[in-house]
């Protein structure tokens, strides 16, 4: 079947654009998949703090993006359209309602990958009635909706599509020696007295990064054991005001000497640090949080994760796992630190990304959702 991809893919980076990059490529280099890609980049937004935003030109280049679906549709003969629905933002569904009042009428079959969480939620409690009904009218009774987890298919349900599909995300493997490298450390837990934490995220308050702070100088000052744990912070800063209240934030007494602000970081320096991590630790509650890649990374390499009871996260671990807390439960997290280190086998988390998070398992239950309409 031939498919039209209306998103884009990186830059900016985000786990969605990195997510339809995977799709892309994936795709066309796997033609046994039977899905041939048509893709319109539809990118709007400069950099992270662009994302959401409204400023001129935005609309001009939706526009072009809509008119190159519309040929490319024509020339190759695609009636089926793939496309990601907006957060909770208003900018970014009117967006959506510009693109589908456009757009929509030129194809049989639309398919919602529902990567954001908490639209459907907001339309019933929030919205504008006309909202709603725009909503319902450009979104709503499409063929085909496909979310990340089970516990997030209210969104794709409060706009009555046809079906609905879960498949999880998933990434190539980062850690493929992971068994003649890191096996056997992670199974033992970390005898090292010095513990390192690895905070890797868009650094915001509601991905954590104050708690994470927090957790880290709470669970220094707690227990006998000598151990102590010391914080590196990977990723950059959205806001100035909250990139300099946390730079000082960590030099005041009680976390000076332990934490560590490395910014971005890609290729070998990112898997540097999730090599030399003990911890992994992510105590997020941003609103829209999906299924977060930095987690399934941190499973890839078999790396204890300190994170929250927060939408789909709950679906990574077992039931009794130690490491989830609710958020912004600061002495809750610093005791799952140490539990974590003492307690959690690495090599079943291992095992838990090869079984659910790979990419290979993916890109087969996302072509077979895709494909389900388009054989009925």
């Amino acid at each position: 079947m031939k498919l039209l991809v209306f998103a884009h893919v990186p830059p900016p980076h985000h786990g969605q654009s990195q997510m339809v990059k995977l799709m892309v490529d994936g795709f066309r280099a796997q033609p046994d998949l039977g899905i041939e890609v048509l893709h319109v980049d539809a990118r709007l937004s400069s950099g992270m703090a662009d994302v959401g935003s409204v400023r001129g030109g935005k609309v001009q280049a939706l526009l072009r993006y809509c008119w190159q679906a519309i040929g490319l549709s024509h020339q190759h003969g695609c009636r089926t359209l793939y496309y990601i629905p907006s957060p909770p933002k208003r900018s970014s569904l009117y967006r959506d309602f510009l693109v589908m009042a456009l757009i929509r009428w030129r194809f049989n079959q639309v398919i919602l990958h529902w990567h954001a969480v908490g639209l459907g939620a907001w339309l019933e409690s929030e919205s504008w009635f006309w909202e709603r009904g725009l909503a319902r009218v450009f979104l709503g009774r499409v063929q085909q909706a496909i979310v990340l987890a089970a516990s997030n298919r209210a969104d794709a349900e409060a706009l009555r599509p046809r079906s609905v599909a879960v498949v999880s995300n998933g990434i190539p493997d980062p850690c493929p020696d992971f068994s003649q490298t890191l096996g056997e450390w992670r199974a033992r837990g970390s005898a090292r007295l010095e513990t390192q934490v690895l905070f890797m995220a868009h650094c915001t308050r509601d991905k954590g990064l104050f708690g994470a702070v927090e957790a880290v100088v709470a669970a220094n000052q707690m227990g006998d054991s000598g151990r102590r744990f010391r914080l590196t912070v990977a990723g950059s800063f959205l806001s100035e005001t909250e990139e300099v209240e946390f730079r000082e934030r960590v030099g005041r007494s009680d976390a000076a000497g332990c934490v560590e602000i490395t910014g971005f970081v890609s290729g070998p320096e990112k898997d540097r640090l999730f090599r030399q991590a003990d911890v992994f630790l992510f105590p997020t509650y941003f609103a829209n949080e999906g299924q977060p890649l930095n987690l399934i990374e941190a499973l890839a390499y078999g790396l204890p994760c300190v994170t929250t009871r927060w939408r789909s996260i709950p679906e990574y671990f077992s039931a009794d796992y130690p490491g989830l807390c609710i958020p912004r439960d600061v002495p809750a997290l610093a005791r799952a630190l140490h539990a974590v280190v003492e307690r959690v086998d690495g090599r079943s988390l291992r095992c838990e990304y090869e079984q659910r998070f790979a990419v290979d398992p993916h890109l087969s239950a996302l072509a077979a959702a895709i494909r389900t309409d388009s054989l009925e």
